[in-house]
Formats: C-alpha cells, sequence, structure tokens
C-alpha cells in the first residue's frame, strides 16, 4: 500500500508541475491560445483524440510515427503542417521524411473535423494535438496544447537540411537545435532517428565483430537479426528495445547500457555534453523537485510546438491537409 500512495503522489506532483510549467505565458507562442477553438469547435481535441486512439488499436506503432512526424515538420518551416504537402520536391519527398508514417491519421481527423466544424482547425494544430496524444496512449501523460497554428504554404525538401542527421556530432545538433531556441536538455528528451545498420558492419577495425565499439557486445547478435547485412532497408525497427509500446525512461536506460540502436543516440551518453543530462534521466526520479522524464519531456514538446509558428496572415487553414488552398 506504501508503495502505491507514494507512486500516486509522485503521479500526481507531475500532472501539478506539468500544469504549472505548461499554463505560463511561456507556453503559449504569440497568437496562440489555450482554448483557442473552444467557441468555434469546441470538440476538435476529442475529434482528434479518437481518431489516433482508433488508428492506434488497429496499429501501436503509428503513435512514435506522429510523434516522428510532428519533430520534423516543426524543424523545417516551423509547425506549419508542411510536411503535409504532396507534390515533387516537398519535405515530404525529401529523403529524410521518405519513411515518415501516419499520415492517413491527420486525413482522418481533417476529414472528421471539416465536417463538424468546417475551414475552422489547421492542419498544423491537428498535427500538434496528434503528437500530444500519441504519448498519452503510450501510457505518457498528458498536457495541454495552446492551439491557434495557421498552415503554412511553402514546402521545399531543400529545407529539410535544417533537420538533425543521425551523422551529426553531439555538437552539430546541440547547434541545430540552439537554432530553433532549444537547448542541450531539450535535444536529450527529444532526439530520435532510424538508419543504424552502418553501426553493424564494417564501422570498426578495432573489434572482432566489424560492429561500432560502443554497443554492448551481447546486443550486437540481436541487431543483426534485425537488419541483416545488405537486407531490406524499410524494415522497421523498434529503438527503444524491450519497451516500444510504452512511453518511458527506458530509452536513457538502455543508452547507459550500451544498447542504443542509432549512432546518434549512442552519443549522446558518450559525449561529455549531454551524459549528465542522460543520467539524470536514467534514474527513478531527478531534480530538485523530483521532476520526471514525462514532466520535462511535456516542457520541451510545448516548446518545439512553438517553433516559427504561423498566425494570422502568415497562413491559411486548409480544406485538405496534402495540398495548399
Amino acid at each position: 500500500m506504501k508503495t502505491t500512495t507514494s507512486s500516486f503522489l509522485v503521479l500526481l506532483l507531475s500532472l501539478i508541475i506539468i500544469t504549472l510549467i505548461i499554463l505560463t505565458p511561456t507556453g503559449e507562442a504569440q497568437g496562440t491560445s489555450f482554448g483557442f477553438y473552444s467557441r468555434t469547435c469546441p470538440n476538435v481535441e476529442s475529434i482528434v483524440r479518437s481518431t489516433v486512439q482508433s488508428h492506434f488499436q488497429s496499429d501501436p506503432t503509428v503513435a512514435p510515427a506522429l510523434l516522428r512526424m510532428h519533430f520534423h515538420d516543426c524543424f523545417v518551416q516551423g509547425c506549419d503542417a508542411s510536411i503535409l504537402i504532396n507534390g515533387p520536391n516537398t519535405e515530404k519527398s525529401a529523403f529524410p521524411n521518405r519513411l515518415l508514417r501516419g499520415f492517413d491519421v491527420i486525413d482522418d481527423a481533417k476529414k472528421q473535423l471539416e465536417a463538424s466544424c468546417p475551414g475552422i482547425v489547421s492542419c498544423a494544430d491537428i498535427l500538434t494535438l496528434a503528437a500530444r496524444d500519441s504519448v498519452s496512449l503510450t501510457k505518457g501523460v498528458g498536457w495541454p496544447v495552446p492551439l491557434g497554428r495557421r498552415d503554412g504554404t511553402v514546402s521545399l525538401d531543400s529545407d529539410t537540411n535544417n533537420l538533425p542527421a543521425f551523422t551529426d556530432s553531439i555538437q552539430v545538433q546541440v547547434q541545430k537545435f540552439a537554432d530553433k531556441g532549444l537547448n542541450a536538455q531539450d535535444l536529450v528528451t527529444l532526439v530520435a532517428c532510424q538508419f543504424f545498420s552502418n553501426r553493424l558492419y564494417n564501422f570498426s577495425t578495432t573489434t572482432t565483430t566489424g560492429a561500432d565499439p560502443t554497443i554492448d557486445p551481447a546486443f550486437v547478435p540481436q541487431l543483426r537479426a534485425l537488419c541483416p547485412q545488405n537486407g531490406d532497408g524499410s524494415r522497421r525497427v523498434a529503438l527503444d528495445t524491450g519497451s516500444q509500446n510504452t512511453f518511458d525512461d527506458s530509452y536513457f536506460k538502455n543508452l547507459k547500457n550500451g544498447r542504443g540502436v542509432l549512432e546518434s543516440d549512442q552519443k549522446l551518453w558518450t559525449d561529455p555534453a549531454t551524459r549528465t543530462i542522460v543520467q539524470r534521466y536514467s534514474g527513478t526520479i531527478r531534480g530538485l523537485f523530483g521532476l520526471r522524464f514525462s514532466v520535462e519531456f511535456a516542457r520541451s514538446m510545448v516548446k518545439m510546438s512553438n517553433i516559427g509558428v504561423k498566425t494570422g496572415s502568415q497562413g491559411q487553414i486548409r480544406r485538405v491537409c496534402t495540398a495548399v488552398n
């Protein structure tokens, strides 16, 4: 009973802190606000959540996919749903975005919202809400989302150079985050990529297997079974081994144990600039007030979702998320 009560109190404290952190002026970008659609489309959040939940029940991997899509959208032209626009030479067609998924979830939510309140809710807000809901559906803690974003009208594949790459050094990644108003802690909290086969074969001459020496040797056979040499490069592999369908801090514990799937992920542990942050997250509780990873993640997500927000005449409300009006 003591353990249950203690866990409940920690969770309650986390929820209170999340609310205090986010329900402040810094939680809102210029032109966005909490309750933005309270009169014009009061059911927006429930419609988006039910849509995400329906797709999640059929395919739980859509949750991290939506989170990643939101990340890729915000880092290019800001959080304006430009990642959703179809066509040649658009962000969606760029190499870093070719394996993104979950577009059907956003299209489904948009279709339902257009039927309920036509021309009111932006695709940018739908994607932001869907990312939040994908976290809560995987046992993460939700957070209030300021709304009022407009949709962008420009989408260029050349702009995706701003995205953090799996081969980037920590210094380069930190700078890319800093350019967006995010810090090293936000980097550690939010980062995720997908390419790792290069770490398994002919990476190093210092190991008998030829694999990256920072990988736990006992973990190499498991990764090679999932990603055979010259195998299917489009195969999807969980980055958070052992806890891929649950939102928790096991990702950081994996890094500490040399079980980061990606080279860029494992660098978070091996580089002194970010190692301390990983150490603080890989414990049960961190920080002066016992803040948990979920609290810091919510804070970083709100910061990221305010990058380059377009409001008023800066954007539009697309009738269809895949095309500019």
